[in-house]
C-alpha cells in the first residue's frame, strides 16, 4: 500500500526579489513498511522534501498525498488532522517538552487525539517498554541523556500508531553508541509493526540501515537505490 506520494513537486522560497528553488519537480512514492533514507549534500532538498511529506509545508506546485488523500486539496485544519493521526515525527534536537516527564511527553499526542485515560496508559507503557525506558518514565528531559531523550522521541512518534514516521537527522546530536541504539530500535519497530520510516540524514551509520536510499542533488532525485 502506498502511504505517501509526491507528484511533480516544486518548492520555491522567495526572499525579496530572490528565488531559491529547493525542489524541482520531484516524484516519489513510499510504500507501506519501507525503511528509506533521503540523502544528499546540504541544500540538496532532502529536508524540504521531508517537510512536504510531513505536511509541515506545501509544494509551490505539484501534489503530496498521504494514505491516498491528496493533502494539497485539504484545508489547513484538515491537513493538521491528517498529520496528527497518520504521521509521527522525530527531530534532530529531540523537541521534548522540558517541563513534562518522559511518560507525559509520550502521552501528549494521545491526549491531543482524545484517547481515553485507560487506553493512553496502556499505549504509553507499551511504547516506553519498546524503547527500553520504563525505568526512566518519570524523569524530565534534563534528567536524561541525549540518547535517552531521542528514544523518548521515538516512543512519542510511534504512540499514535502512525502509518508513517519521519525523522530529520535523528542521530546528528548523538555519539556513535547512542546513535546505534536509536537506529536499532527504529529498525526493530519497523520490522515488528510494519510502520514506515523515512529519514533525512548525512550520517553513513544511518544510511547503512536503510533498505532504500534516495539521493537528492540541487532539488532533484538523482538516484533511487533499493
Amino acid at each position: 500500500m502506498e502511504v505517501a506520494k509526491v507528484v511533480n513537486a516544486t518548492r520555491v522560497f522567495k526572499i525579496g526579489q530572490m528565488e531559491t528553488h529547493a525542489l524541482r519537480g520531484v516524484e516519489l512514492s513510499i510504500q507501506s513498511g519501507e525503511f528509506t533514507a533521503l540523502v544528499g549534500p546540504s541544500g540538496s532538498g532532502k529536508t524540504t522534501l521531508l517537510q512536504l511529506i510531513g505536511l509541515l509545508d506545501q509544494p509551490t506546485t505539484g501534489s503530496v498525498s498521504i494514505n491516498g488523500k491528496e493533502a494539497t486539496r485539504l484545508t489547513r485544519n484538515q491537513r493538521a488532522d491528517l498529520r496528527r493521526g497518520a504521521i509521527g515525527f522525530i527531530f534532530q534536537f529531540f523537541a521534548l517538552i522540558p517541563t513534562l516527564t518522559a511518560y507525559e511527553n509520550v502521552e501528549m499526542p494521545l491526549l491531543l487525539n482524545g484517547m481515553k485515560p485507560a487506553e493512553r496508559k496502556i499505549r504509553v507503557n507499551e511504547m516506553m517498554a519498546a524503547v527500553g525506558l520504563m525505568d526512566r518514565a518519570h524523569h524530565r528531559p534534563d534528567q536524561l541523556s541525549g540518547g535517552q531523550q531521542q528514544r523518548v522521541a521515538v516512543a512519542r512518534a510511534l504512540s499514535i500508531n502512525p502509518s508513517l514516521v519521519l525523522a530529520d537527522e535523528p542521530t546528528a546530536n548523538l555519539d556513535t553508541e547512542n546513535g546505534k541504539q536509536v537506529m536499532d530500535i527504529m529498525q526493530k519497530l519497523n520490522k515488528e509493526t510494519g510502520v514506515t520510516f523515512v529519514f533525512a540524514t548525512h550520517d553513513p551509520r544511518v544510511i547503512s540501515y536503510a533498505k532504500r536510499v534516495v539521493t537528492l542533488e540541487d532539488g532533484l532525485i538523482v538516484k533511487d537505490a533499493r
